[in-house]
């Protein structure tokens, strides 16, 4: 089995080629990456596995024709994407372009090869009052940031294309978790930066009660290792989450390994006042359980800090 990772030296796509020897009869696996993140050390020292041939490719996937060279793969995971919500504001116009011309070269290049996408959207496509959230509630679709509004309109261009495509989209959770790729400016992960260097753990106001999804990297690659063992790619929309924690809740994770935190409150343009569960129904009954510990997570990333006091 041939594997593409596109976005592999991000947070989620280097910890997918570092555990992705774990799928049966995987024999090569490319990675794609332009290396815009500057984040070469995901490609440092990379285990050499005998079952297993890496590829590394610095591609530009906005670029027409880029993968016009490639031949077929079994599964594509697409992970390229400029990610940071907050900072959608201030590059909008080159996120949408760079994002959407990513997605219309992926689908461009599946359809052509026939090979099965995995795609990830995000659980940012929630923006609607609601006690509790699922797939099929498209009212309840009212994206807050750019970041979001481009992962509705990159479901849609899959829904618009399902006839020729076979694919499975996830609205996963914000990620946590430790990779060679690791950033540090989704929740936790900040959360944990900011604490592990003594400086001030900064929350949005509205925020402290508020409940929000998280994905732990371990649950996120059993996604990944479900869909290409059992080859579930039925053209659907999947919420995956390792559970919804309020932001109080996921600092009182922090203060168990980490007694004294600093805490400032401040105003965000990207929050309201909204608090909301995911559902997660719909990815158990396809046969998945996602419970990951996030304290784990928490743990872990406060340790690569440890030997500061």
């Amino acid at each position: 089995m041939k594997i593409m990772i596109t976005g592999a030296c991000g947070h989620i796509g280097s910890y997918i080629f570092e555990n992705i020897h774990k799928a049966k009869k995987v024999k090569n696996v490319s990675l794609i990456d332009n290396l815009s993140s500057k984040r070469y050390s995901s490609l440092f020292n990379i285990k050499k596995n005998k079952k297993i041939k890496f590829d590394f490719f610095n591609i530009d996937l906005s670029k027409k024709n880029s993968l016009k060279n490639f031949k077929k793969y079994d599964v594509v995971i697409h992970c390229a994407s400029y990610t940071n919500a907050e900072d959608s504001f201030s590059i909008k116009k080159e996120m949408f372009r760079n994002n959407l011309n990513c997605m219309k070269n992926i689908i461009k290049y599946c359809k052509k090869n026939k090979s099965n996408l995995i795609h990830l959207s995000s659980t940012s496509v929630y923006g609607k009052k609601a006690k509790i959230v699922a797939e099929n509630d498209k009212h309840l679709l009212k994206p807050q940031s750019p970041y979001a509004e481009i992962k509705i309109k990159e479901e849609n261009l899959l829904n618009q294309n399902k006839k020729n495509l076979s694919y499975i989209s996830f609205r996963l959770g914000t990620i946590t978790g430790v990779s060679k790729g690791i950033r540090f400016h989704t929740a936790v992960n900040k959360f944990c930066l900011s604490a592990a260097t003594n400086g001030y753990i900064t929350i949005y106001k509205t925020a402290y009660n508020q409940y929000r999804p998280y994905l732990s990297l371990r649950d996120a690659f059993k996604i990944f290792l479900f869909c290409i063992e059992k080859k579930v790619f039925n053209n659907q929309i999947y919420n995956a989450l390792s559970g919804n924690f309020t932001v109080k809740q996921i600092l009182s994770k922090i203060k168990k390994n980490k007694k004294k935190i600093k805490i400032k409150f401040i105003n965000s343009p990207i929050m309201n006042k909204l608090s909301y569960f995911v559902d997660t129904s719909k990815i158990k009954n396809l046969g998945l359980r996602l419970n990951s510990n996030i304290e784990y997570d928490i743990k872990q990333t406060l340790n690569l800090f440890k030997t500061i006091r």
